[in-house]
């Protein structure tokens, strides 16, 4: 592989993982806007959701498994979080016994993961910017 070819890889590497991080941002916004939601359009609270990420892997010439970046496996529910129930015998959403089951969006834990995947964007961000700065010296190099 020339040295081109692994800058362009290097960018797509990056690239991937900005476009991750950017769904990855915009699932926990939406759990931080529904961290109060106690009935959604089926009726029922809202549940966090989650993002998993799977490498993408591309073969290479010499018939290997490489890694090429990353990309959004999916998003899930989260089921293994309890959903907290509190007293508020006034809330539209209370059972019999006057409790109103929560969203189990914590927002303590979802400001954290927040940050992490704010690191993660400015990460892939400032690796891409220094991947178009060495294409465009290697470009003036070759004039």
């Amino acid at each position: 592989m020339s040295g081109i070819s692994h800058l362009f890889s290097g960018m797509r590497a990056s690239s991937s993982g900005l476009a991750a991080e950017r769904i990855r941002l915009d699932v926990i916004a939406k759990n931080l806007a529904n961290a109060e939601t106690t009935r959604t359009p089926e009726g029922t609270p809202y549940r966090r959701q989650e993002v998993w990420f799977e490498p993408l892997l591309q073969r290479a010439e010499n018939g290997a498994v490489e890694v090429r970046g990353v990309k959004v496996g999916g998003v899930q529910s989260d089921f293994a979080t309890a959903m907290e129930r509190i007293l508020s015998p006034g809330h539209p959403d209370a059972d019999a016994d006057g409790y109103v089951t929560m969203p189990n969006v914590n927002t303590t834990h979802e400001m954290v993961d927040l940050i992490s995947a704010s690191r993660a964007y400015e990460a892939n961000l400032s690796a891409q910017e220094s991947f178009v700065a060495m294409a465009e010296r290697a470009l003036r190099l070759a004039q």
